[in-house]
């Protein structure tokens, strides 16, 4: 490839592309474009792609590259996007970067980038879009940024920043979204922020804020929590101050005392006669609308015969332990499906986090909607709907309902308490948490309920996006399979040949080519998330041949402790084994799920120890589906 010096676009993303990036990329001047996003990319960034000096979008996020940021970078000074973002960089970033005048977009979030945000970051003048959420950078919030006067997105949460909020960030007059969540925050938050006319959303929550929340702050997000749920001093103030988002810093509170112009407490008579002024008018104006509501009722009431079915486009049927839910409930509990509600994004759609008047907590799963045409198309969804209602299996989170509304579209499913196992793994402390047995009775959990699935259901239900954000944990960190079905759901009409279903990096790679979707493609993510929950983190680096040599006790997730317990080893090494097989590239030679269940259920002799390698294991895994090799339970 390094021969194609006349190139000018290369892109080559969402494919099963493993190995190295080359040296000879640099031999390629003439590139504009280079995209490599969603494959299994290992290894460093070669500095040879610093001779990209036409280059105007680089993208290389989603691999699993490792090794720093070259500052080589630096001399890409045509590129406009650089998104480097969901691998395992280290290292900090180099102030080479500043050097980009032409960028507008820089994604860098989801690493382990450490180090402080450099002062030269401010000379990215036309920089709209800063993500570097998700890293461990550390330091202080460099003042330069408030010479970034065409920025509109700020994401510096979850890392380890600390200092206080840099006041020049009131310079960015553009400033749509700020988040600086979870840092090491300190000090007040400024009140210049309040001149930013953009600001429609802000983040804070758990950091060390003090003093004052300022009252000038945007608040379109609608975020509120109890004035008992502060600490400091309590204000003669009103119940509800609009401000979740400054939640966990336990110094901060709501400047009532400093707003005297917005909230003051008025002597009694005063009380008493400006109540009656707004109240009046108020209660005298209600009345006569209710008055002219209730009579239009009766006459459409009268002129009408009580409807007995849902008009077309406005289906909704939802079943729960306390009877049926209103669909009034439903958008009452998450304020019309309230940024501040959502708990998760995926590729059908987002997740939110409701509580019913009941008392009841449901995950609301709103779909992309589909624009269909079909006159058809409402009652193949309610019909796919009612075959999932009825699956029932210890290990799949319950549907209790959908709604198929003109406006929206979503499913209604069980909540569970600790989220997906993707966060699990990715969260040090929560990480720790799941010791070796959980983690073992986890990926059984899961094989016994695609089992399920494939082999018990009539018809056999094909997953089409098993992943580790698909599994969810509840309050004890048992598994749950989620969002089984929802693309035959969005697509009732498809059966086995679909668009490039899943999530990339879990995707069996004939889909690429064939794009028909069998049971053996939930084999093979099945086998991707086996091996992750072993490791902590994708295992896309160890699928490469390079990697076969070194043994299982070094992919180990390193913030356990290495197993001693013999039942446990054996655990790991049999879910080791049987997810090699699992990701055998020929389906044909795939174990059925059914067989990898009923080899978690029935123990039959035991393997190696942790030293046994990868190589090893893979041979082992080829021969697994006609083998009788289990661990005892």
């Amino acid at each position: 490839m390094g021969s194609l010096a006349k190139l000018r676009s290369l892109i080559l993303s969402r494919n099963a592309i493993n190995g190295y990036i080359p040296l000879e990329i640099g031999n390629l001047t003439n590139l504009k474009d280079l995209q490599l996003i969603s494959n299994f990319l290992v290894g460093s960034i070669p500095s040879t792609i610093g001779f990209l000096s036409d280059l105007t979008n680089l993208d290389l996020s989603y691999n699993v590259i490792n090794g720093s940021i070259p500052s080589q970078i630096g001399k890409l000074t045509n590129l406009e996007h650089l998104d480097l973002s969901s691998n395992i960089l280290a290292g900090s970033i180099p102030s080479t970067l500043g050097l980009l005048s032409n960028l507008i977009l820089l994604h860098l979030f989801d690493n382990q980038i450490n180090g402080s945000i450099s002062f030269e970051i401010g000379n990215l003048t036309n920089l709209c879009r800063l993500f570097l959420k998700g890293n461990k950078i550390s330091g202080s919030i460099p003042i330069s940024l408030g010479d970034l006067r065409n920025l509109a997105f700020l994401d510096l949460s979850n890392n380890q920043i600390n200092g206080s909020i840099a006041s020049s960030l009131k310079n960015c007059k553009y400033l749509t979204y700020l988040d600086l969540s979870y840092n090491n925050l300190s000090g007040q938050i400024p009140s210049q922020l309040h001149n930013l006319p953009s600001l429609s959303y802000v983040n804070f929550r758990h950091n060390n804020l003090s003093g004052f929340v300022p009252l000038q702050l945007p608040q379109p997000f609608d975020l509120s929590f109890t004035c008992d749920s502060l600490h400091g001093q309590r204000t003669n103030s009103p119940e509800i101050f609009q401000a979740t988002a400054f939640e966990g810093n336990k110094d901060l509170h709501p400047d009532f005392s400093r707003c005297s112009s917005i909230y003051s407490p008025p002597s009694k008579d005063n009380r008493i006669i400006h109540s009656i002024k707004i109240f009046l008018p108020i209660t005298t104006i209600s009345l006569c609308l209710l008055c002219l509501g209730c009579c239009y009722l009766s006459r459409c009431k009268a002129a009408q015969p009580e409807p007995t079915s849902l008009k077309n486009g406005d289906l909704f049927s939802v079943w729960n332990y306390d009877g049926r839910i209103a669909y009034e409930d439903i958008i009452a509990a998450t304020e019309n499906f309230d940024l501040r509600y959502c708990i998760g994004t995926g590729g059908y759609g987002s997740v939110y986090r409701a509580q019913l008047p009941s008392g009841k907590l449901v995950a609301l799963k709103k779909l992309h909607h589909r624009e269909a045409e079909e006159p058809a198309f409402d009652k193949s969804f309610k019909n796919e709907v009612d075959l999932l209602t009825q699956i029932r299996h210890r290990s799949i989170v319950k549907l209790y309902g959908f709604c198929l509304h003109q406006r929206c579209m979503f499913l209604v499913y069980e909540y569970m308490e600790k989220g997906s196992l993707f966060c699990a793994l990715r969260n040090d402390v929560e990480a720790v948490e799941l010791k070796w047995m959980k983690r073992a009775h986890v990926i059984k959990d899961i094989a016994h309920a695609l089992s399920y699935l494939h082999h018990d259901c009539n018809p056999a239900i094909v997953h089409r996006d098993i992943s580790s954000s698909n599994v969810l944990l509840n309050s004890e960190s048992k598994s749950f399979v989620a969002d089984f079905g929802v693309a035959r759901l969005l697509d009732p009409g498809s059966s086995n040949h679909t668009v490039l279903a899943g999530t990339y990096g879990y995707i069996a790679p004939e889909l690429a080519y064939t794009m028909v979707v069998t049971e053996k493609c939930d084999v093979y993510s099945f086998g991707v998330v086996a091996l992750e929950s072993l490791m902590g983190r994708h295992p896309g680096d160890i699928l490469s041949s390079s990697a076969r040599a070194i043994t299982l006790k070094e992919v180990l997730d390193p913030r356990l402790p290495p197993p001693t317990n013999e039942i446990v080893i054996q655990n790991i090494c049999i879910i080791a084994s049987l997810a090699f097989s699992c990701l055998h590239s020929n389906p044909k030679y795939r174990p059925s799920m059914k067989f990898v269940s009923q080899e978690f259920l029935s123990p039959k002799r035991l393997l190696g120890g942790l030293e046994i390698s990868l190589l090893e294991l893979r041979n082992l895994g080829m021969h697994t589906n006609v083998g009788e090799i289990t661990v005892p339970c």
